[in-house]
């Protein structure tokens, strides 16, 4: 699949891997559309920005209507997301606070963004959808997977696969591939904004690089590949292997 010359919308642009993701298109020559409910989304060079919040639906229609204003649409990168703890013991009245966070943007941000930019992928002949997942859906392959004082977090990306899944079945007839990306520790300032000094504990190891990711990214949406959740850990070569057998596609 060539992305050449189309359009490629990235959510949670401002940082981290979002602005990693943003920044490879480019170069690869696509018109990027990068947005953020963080202004310092317009600091990326090179791309077109916006101010937006993917939970919001008068949000996420402006930015698709201002992407399809540029050119045709070919790629989405569903890379907003929200991460906190949520014990399963916390107040009540704080737990729905917490879902309400969490699932407007992992899940029902997903949702709206992709459905109001599928027409456009789907009258442009074809495309690549990519959701932001962890690797916490797939195999266990070291401590901390699933961790257990953020459910609600966990939830949410076990809930993409649903749509991964779905979307990439009803999809294929319309030469659109969907996959997830479902990594490990990532250098990214949210991790780091995890530690009180902002340096990374010598025991999560050598973590990976966004740019890393975001080669990632390019390799799958070249293959062609589609309905699968491709893996990296930390201290692994961060490379798309043989796709796996169809039943293992989601969580193997």
């Amino acid at each position: 699949m060539n992305v050449t010359g189309k359009v490629a919308i990235v959510s949670g642009a401002a940082q981290g891997l979002g602005k990693a993701f943003a920044e490879r298109l480019a170069a690869e020559g696509c018109r990027v559309l990068a947005f953020d409910i963080n202004p310092a989304v317009h600091e990326i060079s090179g791309v077109e920005a916006m101010t937006a919040d993917v939970s919001q639906r008068g949000d996420v229609e402006r930015v698709v209507a201002a992407a399809a204003e540029i050119g045709t649409i070919g790629v989405l990168v569903n890379n907003a997301g929200a991460w906190k703890q949520t014990p399963v013991d916390s107040p009540w009245e704080q737990a729905l606070a917490d879902w309400d966070e969490i699932m407007d943007t992992n899940l029902k941000g997903v949702m709206m963004l992709s459905r109001a930019t599928v027409p456009h992928l789907q009258a442009g002949g074809g495309g690549a959808i990519i959701n932001l997942s962890s690797y916490y859906v797939l195999p266990a392959k070291s401590d901390g997977t699933n961790p257990p004082d953020t459910d609600l977090y966990n939830a949410s990306k076990w809930a993409l696969n649903g749509f991964t899944d779905a979307w990439a079945k009803y999809l294929a007839k319309d030469n659109i591939t969907v996959n997830g990306l479902a990594m490990g520790a990532v250098d990214t300032p949210m991790l780091r904004g995890l530690f009180a000094d902002g340096e990374l504990p010598a025991a999560l190891g050598d973590v990976m690089s966004a740019a890393d990711i975001a080669q990632q990214m390019m390799d799958v949406i070249a293959s062609g590949r589609s309905g699968e959740n491709v893996g990296a850990w930390v201290g692994e070569l961060v490379t798309l292997n043989e796709q796996p057998a169809l039943h293992q596609r989601i969580t193997g």
